[in-house]
């Protein structure tokens, strides 16, 4: 199976491409693993919420094939420990599907046609965090994940 990023803009804090490079690095040892980066939408400032997130939607979806499996990174989502985010994965990889999918929105979510789409929603956390910072943290959770699975020290129970 691959895990698959798809995030709607770059990261332009050097300190934190550092660190998700570092945890992409370590996760690159459990899954192979993907960070695809979807330019900002140009002149955004001339569209309407809704018509940015139409746009990006288009993008994602055209970053997606048809059997894979698509989970949001939405605030709406479910909320895991990591125990339990690493018995998802590991459900996810007993179902045999050749690739999942988690989706970073831009500034104002996701489009109509991505919810649909989607085959779930996972929340982080109920606070609001920056794009970028979320990058790190679920790059991090998966890396914390896949030691929980093999039982390796990273993650104290």
């Amino acid at each position: 199976m691959t895990i698959k990023l798809i995030t709607i803009g770059k990261t332009d804090n050097k300190q934190l491409t550092h660190l998700i490079n570092d945890y992409i690095k370590r996760l690159s040892f459990y899954i192979k693993f993907q960070l695809e980066i979807i330019p900002d939408i140009k002149n955004s400032k001339n569209l309407s919420e809704e018509q940015q997130k139409k746009k990006e939607g288009t993008l994602i979806l055209s970053k997606t094939n048809t059997t894979d499996a698509l989970i949001l990174l939405d605030e709406q989502g479910k909320q895991y420990d990591s125990v339990h985010f690493s018995n998802y994965l590991q459900k996810h990889m007993n179902s045999g599907i050749k690739q999942l999918v988690f989706v970073i929105g831009g500034p104002y979510g996701f489009s109509e046609e991505v919810y649909n789409k989607a085959q779930g929603k996972i929340s982080l956390s109920k606070m609001t965090f920056s794009h970028q910072m979320i990058r790190l943290f679920f790059i991090e959770q998966l890396y914390r994940g896949f030691t929980i699975l093999r039982n390796e020290p990273y993650h104290h129970r």
